[in-house]
């Protein structure tokens, strides 16, 4: 088997538990909220949920009450991401891939980023979708300044190895509905 049908093999696979469980509707962003309670006013960023995902939007919303609040732009295929100014309740639009988006707003830049993902394992390896832009904008951001990286998943999406590449950038910690995991 090569190296893309492991990967695709694992997707897969991690779309099938993250659907039970949000199926099961137990993902709540309460352990999230915790966690960036400790890091009140820092400029972070989340992500508008899709289909299965886990939604941070609660989390968000406290964040928002003390500090900048940020949701990724697609700018294009093999770019990072760009991060546009979202608060509760601002006037959203479907960008590239049909996440929602606000419709205007600065630019921001974040020091914590919640990333979506498919797949963890508890060494902070993430399987995303595919198109590298988590990994393209955490090695730019990275570069500049500390970026703390948090996956928030359903527990039912750790995997015990992921199928990994230099390229892909690793997670700080993870939170889930059930606790969270430093890496």
């Amino acid at each position: 088997m090569t190296d893309a049908n492991i990967k695709a093999a694992a997707r897969t696979a991690a779309f099938a538990r993250r659907k039970a469980a949000h199926e099961a509707g137990q993902g709540t962003a309460g352990y999230l909220s915790e966690v960036l309670a400790g890091y009140r006013g820092v400029p972070l960023a989340g992500y508008m949920a899709m289909r299965t995902e886990i939604d941070p939007l609660p989390a968000m919303e406290e964040a928002a009450a003390h500090g900048p609040v940020g949701v990724p732009v697609i700018i294009g295929a093999g770019q990072a991401l760009k991060f546009r100014t979202w608060s509760p309740g601002c006037c959203m639009v479907a960008g590239t891939f049909g996440a929602a988006i606000p419709e205007s707003g600065d630019w921001m830049t974040p020091e914590i980023l919640i990333v979506p993902l498919v797949a963890f394992d508890r060494t902070g390896g993430r399987l995303g979708y595919g198109g590298g832009f988590y990994d393209r904008t955490l090695a730019a951001l990275r570069a500049k300044q500390p970026t703390l990286a948090i996956g928030f998943a359903y527990a039912a999406q750790e995997a015990d190895a992921l199928p990994l590449e230099p390229t892909d950038q690793p997670l700080d910690m993870i939170v889930t509905e059930t606790g969270v995991i430093s890496i």
